[in-house]
């Protein structure tokens, strides 16, 4: 009990261990649209691209500025990279990168408000206002935000002190009445890297296509895509999501999240906080926010189940299209396969594998 809520008990004593379930007959697979080179196509088209490169010298400058001051300096300033992209979960287009600076020796006196005014005079010094004359650097409640209108993306630079325990931090809460929060950011990582290797290297794949269909779903409206991370690493330590290619993972993922989602808006029970036992993950989200990703994850759920059963491929790519809608390219995520027109329908003369009638020629080359 946390607040007089429940806690979800899906977890189990270990995380990282898979149920093991019969298998499906493999004639019943066959009929089953994995669609395989599709989803590897759509993986790749909500991979972060110029961003791979952007976002990492955007960390590297901020970072520069923080510990050549020589207060931060003297309060052991180590800044690391955190967030999505250091998780190798963000999809395209990362449009912020979140540094986490370690202050090993802050001094107990110095307020959350002090040291977010430090950041602010040290970060506004060396970034200034952009070619509009808009100031880069925005104070923000637990962190100072540094715009690159370059690279269109952002750094919040989050400043952190000890906690007690000599192993998590404590960040910022606001910065006007010198309030804490424990945090564990570097955990997740971890149990990131950990999770996906138990499960073959799917799970980092589940979550980008789980947080791409949270964007096509639900857009720039809350819960964010940290959210919808979070429940899907619980629902791979529930052991509920399996499967053997990353249609079926992607499908079994979004059932589960649906569910806690649909526990989380409807009941109460909360999404627990994988880096901090005992803890549970906070949004900011209306209840109107709430209530559209319940029902709008609970019908992608099942229209997913639906697209992978069904027969047809070209109709299976139409359903699993209007789920993973488009990148931050604003192209389209998800593929037809050979043979299909963009609606979904076979093209005349299309010749699935195996056929032995194929159309005429003119018996001509070049």
């Amino acid at each position: 009990m946390e607040d007089g809520v429940p806690e979800r008990r899906t977890a189990m004593s270990d995380p990282l261990r898979r149920l093991d379930r019969p298998a499906r007959p493999k004639a019943e697979y066959a009929l089953m649209a994995h669609l395989k080179q599709q989803f590897k196509d759509a993986l790749s088209s909500i991979e972060p691209g110029d961003d791979k490169a952007n976002a990492p010298e955007a960390h590297r400058l901020v970072r520069d500025a923080l510990v050549a001051d020589a207060k931060l300096a003297e309060y052991g300033a180590n800044p690391v990279l955190i967030g999505s992209y250091k998780r190798s979960v963000s999809i395209k287009r990362v449009k912020d990168v979140d540094v986490f600076v370690r202050l090993p020796d802050l001094p107990s006196e110095i307020t959350s408000k002090e040291i977010l005014d430090r950041f602010f005079n040290v970060l506004h010094t060396e970034f200034g206002r952009d070619n509009d004359g808009h100031q880069r650097t925005k104070r923000q409640d637990r962190s100072l935000q540094v715009s690159f209108p370059d690279y269109d993306l952002y750094v919040d630079a989050v400043p952190a002190r000890p906690h007690w325990d000599g192993e998590t931090w404590e960040i910022p809460q606001k910065g006007d009445d010198n309030q804490w929060v424990r945090t564990n950011p570097e955990s997740l990582t971890s149990l990131s890297t950990a999770m996906n290797t138990a499960h073959d290297g799917f799970y980092v794949p589940t979550v980008k296509l789980l947080r791409q269909t949270r964007r096509a779903l639900l857009g720039k409206k809350k819960p964010g895509g940290f959210f919808f991370e979070v429940a899907t690493y619980q629902a791979f330590a529930s052991g509920l999501v399996t499967g053997s290619d990353h249609a079926e993972h992607y499908v079994s993922a979004l059932d589960e999240v649906s569910k806690i989602v649909e526990n989380f808006v409807t009941y109460g029970i909360v999404v627990s906080d994988p880096t901090l036992p005992g803890h549970t993950i906070n949004i900011r989200a209306t209840d109107d926010e709430l209530e559209a990703a319940r029902s709008r994850f609970i019908d992608a759920a099942a229209d997913a189940r639906g697209a992978l059963e069904e027969q047809d491929e070209g109709k299976a790519a139409m359903a699993f299209q209007k789920l993973l809608g488009k990148n931050g390219d604003e192209d389209t995520v998800f593929p037809m396969p050979p043979g299909f027109n963009d609606d979904g329908s076979k093209r005349e003369f299309a010749i699935s594998a195996g056929e032995r009638v194929v159309p005429a020629g003119t018996r001509t080359f070049g």
